[in-house]
């Protein structure tokens, strides 16, 4: 039996980057990308590389060029480290797994290092490959921590778990991470929204100007733990932004949640040093009346549009400076 799992990319409406922080997010599913993981029973345990994982190159100046788009890391060793946790897992838990063994391939379309949930995707398809080959059941809830585990505790990279509850539960999700609520359950509070209460929503993105999420996050963390109080305050608002927003949107006012996007940029930029390529891409879009905020950890944004005559407006300005944009598919 041929086992094919997906996950798809991921966009933080808002409140991000407050989840590794006990905060507050809403994020949306992206279905226009997703990564694909194909898992089939053989006598050893295999994983196939994808083009992404290739070391043969042309050129010394093609490798270089390899290397500033996609980064050092492909595939392979998220996959290894998947595995790794998700035995772990069951031995944790007292789930005795399946003497056999299987071959796992991946492939993704999910624009690489910019923020839209690419290797949290990888890993989420991977565990739903393994969880029906073995034939265990992790708990909905607990998915996102056994997917943030491979990341942030197997290969030390810093993440939160806004991506890897949007790409388990899909659709669209206000999440509340309140530290005593997740010390006391394990996990935060997850309550599912009607993509029809949202304001129309685009996506743009620059798959040129990649930045790993650990560049960013990996300085925060320490400022975080060392208590510095702007850091502190800007993750209290970010979660208090997260709340309006997700109020409004309940109270059917999801058009209402513009300003509160701008404010988030806002507050992220008070607090991080950020690359102008990336925040060419939210003035671009401000430019033209839109509302626009960072997708993710840089390289993407979120924004909202009124109507087609404004989307249309908003593409052209996007595309005149060699960015992409798309309307993300929700349900």
């Amino acid at each position: 039996m041929i086992i094919r799992t997906r996950a798809y990319a991921r966009a933080g409406l808002i409140g991000n980057p407050s989840d590794g922080y006990y905060g507050k997010t809403i994020s949306v599913i992206v279905r226009n990308f997703c990564a694909e993981a194909t898992c089939y029973q053989t006598p050893e345990m295999a994983i196939v590389p994808c083009r992404l994982d290739h070391s043969t190159f042309p050129s010394l100046a093609a490798l270089a060029s390899d290397v500033r788009a996609n980064g050092y890391y492909g595939g392979v060793r998220l996959i290894k480290a998947t595995l790794k946790r998700f035995h772990d897992y069951a031995v944790q838990n007292g789930i005795e797994l399946e003497d056999k063994n299987c071959t796992l391939e991946y492939r993704s379309n999910i624009p690489l290092r910019v923020g839209l949930g690419g290797s949290s995707a990888i890993i989420i398809a991977v565990l739903r490959s393994l969880m029906i080959f073995y034939g265990v059941d992790v708990p909905l809830a607990q998915l996102p921590n056994l997917a943030l585990s491979v990341e942030k505790d197997e290969l030390g990279i810093g993440a939160g778990l806004q991506d890897r509850v949007i790409q388990s539960y899909e659709g669209a999700v206000f999440m509340d991470f309140n530290r005593k609520l997740m010390e006391k359950q394990g996990h935060g509070r997850y309550v599912s929204i009607d993509p029809r209460r949202l304001p129309p929503l685009f996506v743009a993105y620059d798959d040129g100007a990649g930045e790993g999420t650990e560049v960013v996050h990996n300085d925060l963390r320490a400022r975080w733990e060392e208590g510095d109080a702007q850091v502190h305050k800007a993750m209290e608002r970010f979660a208090e932004l997260a709340q309006t927003a997700f109020d409004l949107i309940q109270a059917g006012r999801g058009a209402k949640i513009g300003p509160l996007m701008d404010e988030n940029f806002e507050q992220r930029q008070r607090i991080m040093k950020l690359n102008s390529r990336h925040v060419q891409l939210v003035k671009t879009g401000q430019a033209v009346e839109a509302h626009v905020k960072y997708a993710g950890s840089g390289g993407a944004v979120i924004g909202t549009y009124r109507d087609e005559a404004h989307y249309h407006k908003i593409a052209a300005a996007y595309e005149a400076i060699g960015a992409k944009i798309v309307k993300p598919e929700i349900q």
